[in-house]
């Protein structure tokens, strides 16, 4: 089969930091199924495992997560799948990655792809989504239905893959939502996401907040620089309130006051933590895609898609993995076809 993979972990630039290569097709086991992979995207994971650093692989490591595919076969305790389905998911970080024609994956961190979308469309929501569900409803303490009805959240960091799915599953649950964004481009596209209100993260976020009525915030989701907003968060989440964080720390954080003293609740979030550990409820993942894929389908949610690259292959593999690493890409970026 087709496949992009590396060998050395080099700057993006260099063109054999992501090369074309033949793999041999993967064998699944007894909870798999074989997807014929149609269109993947790229996340800022796939960027960081990527990243210059010394080694040598000694076989092609293939990385990727978001996938949108059709099933070619079922492992023997697979139950809801069928060859020929149309599937989505974001994989397993401890697994060969979607980066391939054809990808062995876990059916519990399966759902079937929204009607409503085509391959290249639907790449771009598994990862991002869990991110956004599993932090929001999961590791914070709101329900997916309601949970905000009365509460203010702010994101840090709206325009991005997924802040742009969290603003609408916050809004939607009943939140106030402020985003924020720097360029005209990304306030304009946090609006479209749903965002009530958008404020710069590149100036202090006290004052634009009081401009705004709110004098703190109930929850807030920290999706850029956990060190740069440590202490303006600290500062403006109200007492007993949320934070949410998904980068982790360049230096380790004084957990103290603010936080101590007004009791605010600190929760990580890494969506493959279930798929890695083998938690016994990682088929969650799974449902959190079939939820979604039905909002979606309903036209609950908006797409989040900008743009698709074709074919799938090392060239533009490393053309997505530059964008991203230029923090100026908005939502998500896909590719399809091999």
């Amino acid at each position: 089969m087709k496949a992009v993979a590396l060998t050395r972990y080099l700057p993006i630039d260099d063109p054999s930091a992501l090369i074309d290569v033949e793999l041999p097709a993967p064998v699944i086991g007894a909870w798999d199924l074989l997807v014929r992979v149609e269109a993947v995207s790229v996340n800022p994971v796939d960027t960081k495992l990527r990243a210059p650093k010394p080694g040598v692989e000694p076989a092609p490591r293939v990385l990727g997560f978001d996938a949108a595919g059709t099933v070619q076969a079922v492992g023997a305790a697979v139950t809801g799948f069928a060859p020929g389905d149309a599937v989505y998911y974001s994989g397993d970080v401890t697994r060969p990655g979607s980066n391939a024609e054809l990808q062995a994956v876990d059916a519990r961190l399966v759902a079937h792809a929204p009607r409503t979308l085509g391959a290249g469309q639907a790449a771009a929501w598994p990862l991002v989504t869990l991110t956004a569900w599993e932090l929001l409803f999961q590791r914070m303490p709101y329900d997916s239905e309601r949970g905000g009805q009365g509460r203010c959240l702010l994101v840090i960091g709206g325009a991005g893959g997924v802040g742009s799915v969290a603003i609408q599953l916050a809004r939607r649950a009943g939140f106030t939502v402020i985003a924020t964004a720097s360029r005209a481009e990304t306030v304009d596209w946090c609006r479209a996401m749903g965002a009530h209100q958008v404020i710069d993260h590149r100036e202090p976020l006290a004052p634009q907040l009081a401009a705004l009525g709110h004098a703190h915030v109930d929850a807030a989701i920290n999706l850029a620089d956990t060190d740069a907003y440590w202490t303006p968060l600290g500062e403006i989440l109200a007492p007993q309130g949320h934070l949410g964080l998904i980068v982790e720390p360049k230096d380790a954080l004084r957990i103290g006051d603010p936080y101590k003293a007004k009791c605010i609740g600190i929760h990580w979030e890494f969506m493959f933590a279930r798929p890695r550990f083998r938690t016994p409820d990682m088929a969650e993942q799974g449902r959190i895609l079939a939820r979604v894929a039905a909002l979606i389908d309903a036209g609950e949610l908006k797409d989040i898609h900008r743009e698709t690259l074709s074919p799938i292959n090392a060239a533009n593999l490393r053309e997505a993995h530059r964008r991203l690493e230029s923090g100026r890409t908005i939502g998500k970026l896909t590719l399809a076809g091999w």
